[in-house]
């Protein structure tokens, strides 16, 4: 008997039964904007041998003005419709399902032509959208209905209509961005109107096709939906013809992180149990949702008929079949960082995955084996360490992994103790499973040395970084510690002035003003602290006394000497959270600092040209790091010219995804 015998159970949609109740939810990866269509087929194709039930492509736009960008893929001429077909070809082949999404992005569009219910500009786009007329509004949903009839002509099973996440249907549906007085705004009946046309003439064009709606459960802004409204909505889209409702979470717009490594897992599907009895259709529940376990128990429990995964696929597209193998310890877990997922796709740059630099280059970045065997030596067990030593031995070369502490993932463990950061242990436990199923030999709590690597035909050094001193006065006092033994328990004052507001300092500052467990194992407690609410009591589902954090543990000044707003330059798409987080619990964020002298009363800075003395018990440095290289000079004097990567290369922060994508690439080109 299977160890997931929800998740694996078949599920009928429409005129096809899926083999599983997993779906690979729709993410922009920027493939198609390629124009290189086997690269597209290879990667759906992958995820399809890996056995997930059924996948949602990334947004297709129906027309240019719904377009996410100038130039966005869509299926506007027969060339188009014979490019997707190489894709859903392969996908067929590898024995696996794909729905076409089709995105309009409404006034979320980057682009002068964008149209919405209203005039009402974005505050995350730079135009200002056309409000649609009659005419304008009847040409979108044509548009929308010729995007789903191409798609099943391009051989798709079916095709998701995008309306939730602040796209295009859904901001006519609240009166945050529906201010209309015609037969398209005011009552509900009215805004929900456009949704309801579009999915009925949708199943008019396609037939018996899979028709997924994507419906926003919780908008987590002001004037969304309510409670009601959205279970009306629901039952009107069955009636319409939906084939199923996947949900959506939050709007693009919202001040609220929903898939950021900080979320709980599945932190939102207590609404799609409390949607599910509404309706007579499956509904598919997502959001952080990334082991089989968290999906098998939901399923379980009844909270939904459907799982849906998108980034989990990136970092695995084995996902299912080792699941259903037994192997569940194997799968490499997504750990919800956005650092080449999304925050790719807000720089307009390729989507990849940090923990599986393979994702999305499939056809480029090839694991082959080895013509010739080597042996071959891995110094230091981090993340580049790791990644190279596996990808090496994946490859047929005999591997011994070196590191002088008595377990792998360097410094993963000062990571998975930040607050928030919790899912790197995971990784953590997943680099230890991958190793205790490859033939590498695991040397731990060995100093490798140039006499201990001369036998070797090659020899990678992943030695990592050591911190870099601040170059205060008075940095050698008491009070003065380095992050590293902050993060690994040193005891701290109740005052704390944190020299770096990079990314390692704003970790420092989380860790320090935490007390007891992190409101990310807590659901509850994460939800007051970000105030969300219930759509059933407030429209949106923002908590009307707003967020409620717990009192901080400490009182943190975070310090950098650069003259610019600290944690400008933090991940695209998960600095706002840092720094709101951080905010939220008092920080004071100061730039353009001075450091004058650390001494007994305190510290002595200037800001500003104003010279000022910060009370504080502790000062924390981190201030940089520079690159671990101690062990080339005796190996390259011994002789061997030693491959260096990771922190040991370049110590500008404590980049993990580049380091899994050096070790990696290295490893493949042995």
């Amino acid at each position: 008997m299977t160890t997931y015998p929800h998740l694996l159970s078949p599920i009928t949609l429409g005129d096809i039964t899926l083999k599983n109740r997993v779906l690979m939810g729709s993410m922009h990866t920027g493939l198609e904007e390629t124009g290189d269509w086997n690269r597209v087929a290879e990667f759906y194709a992958a995820r399809a041998r890996g056995g997930v039930g059924l996948m949602v492509t990334g947004g297709m736009a129906p027309n240019r003005e719904g377009g996410v960008f100038p130039g966005a893929a869509g299926l506007f001429t027969p060339q188009d419709i014979a490019n997707h077909r190489i894709v859903t070809d392969r996908v067929h082949a590898a024995d696996g399902r794909i729905a076409m999404q089709i995105l309009h992005a409404g006034r979320y569009a980057y682009g002068p032509e964008c149209v919405s219910a209203s005039a009402i500009k974005s505050p995350i786009s730079p135009f200002a959208p056309r409000e649609l007329d009659e005419a304008g509004i009847e040409k979108q949903i044509a548009d929308i209905v010729t995007a789903a009839t191409r798609a099943i002509e391009a051989g798709y099973d079916g095709v998701e209509v995008m309306g939730s996440e602040g796209y295009f249907l859904n901001q006519f549906l609240v009166r945050h961005t529906n201010r209309r007085s015609d037969a398209w705004g005011g009552s509900y009946d009215n805004r929900m109107r456009l949704p309801v046309e579009v999915v009925r003439r949708v199943r008019a064009a396609i037939g018996g096709a899979i028709l997924i709606y994507r419906i926003s459960l919780i908008d987590l802004i002001p004037d969304g939906s309510t409670w009601e409204e959205v279970v009306q909505l629901a039952k009107a889209i069955e009636a319409a013809g939906a084939s199923v409702l996947n949900t959506g979470i939050g709007w693009h717009e919202a001040r609220v992180p929903t898939i950021a490594t900080s979320v709980p897992r599945a932190a939102f599907a207590h609404l799609t149990a409390r949607l599910r009895p509404e309706v007579t259709i499956p509904v598919i529940t997502s959001n952080r949702i990334n082991t089989p376990d968290v999906a098998e128990g939901l399923l379980r429990e009844g909270a939904a008929d459907m799982i849906s995964m998108a980034r989990p696929f990136l970092a695995d597209p084995d996902f299912v079949a080792k699941a259903a193998a037994g192997r569940a310890a194997e799968i490499a877990p997504c750990i919800a960082c956005n650092q080449a997922c999304l925050d790719h796709t807000f720089s307009g740059k390729l989507t990849s995955c940090l923990v599986n630099p393979r994702a999305c280059h499939e056809t480029e970045l090839l694991i082959t084996k080895a013509a010739t065997p080597r042996r071959i030596a891995v110094v230091g067990a981090g993340p580049a360490g790791l990644s190279a030593a596996l990808t090496a031995a994946e490859r047929g070369h005999d591997v011994t992994l070196f590191d002088r502490a008595a377990r792998v993932g360097g410094q993963l463990h000062l990571a998975a103790t930040v607050p928030g950061k919790e899912e790197f242990r995971g990784l953590i436990d997943w680099f230890e499973a991958s190793l205790a199923a490859s033939p590498v030999t695991l040397r731990l709590n060995t100093e490798a040395t140039a006499e201990t690597l001369a036998g070797f035909d090659a020899v990678i050094l992943a030695t990592g970084i050591v911190p870099r001193a601040a170059g205060i006065a008075g940095e050698s006092a008491p009070s003065v510690l380095g992050y590293r033994e902050v993060l690994r328990g040193a005891p701290v004052g109740r005052r704390v002035a944190i020299v770096g507001a990079g990314g390692i300092g704003f970790d420092v500052a989380e860790f320090l003003v935490h007390q007891g467990e992190s409101p990310t194992l807590h659901p509850d407690l994460w939800r007051r602290e970000w105030g969300v609410g219930d759509p059933a009591r407030t429209a949106g589902g923002l908590a009307p006394e707003g967020p409620q954090p717990e009192a901080p543990a400490r009182e943190v000044w975070l310090l950098q000497r650069k003259p610019e707003k600290p944690g400008r330059k933090l991940g695209k798409t998960t600095g706002w959270i840092h720094r709101a987080a951080l905010q939220m619990k008092g920080v004071k964020m100061l730039g353009g600092v001075q450091y004058d002298a650390i001494t007994p009363q305190g510290f002595a800075v200037t800001v500003n040209g104003q010279p000022q003395l910060l009370a504080v018990d502790t000062i924390v440095i981190c201030a940089g790091q520079d690159p671990d290289r101690s062990l080339a000079p005796a190996l390259e004097a011994g002789g061997i010219r030693p491959h260096i990567i990771g922190g040991a290369d370049v110590a500008a922060e404590l980049d993990a995804k580049r380091a899994i994508n050096q070790g990696t690439r290295l490893a493949a080109a042995l």
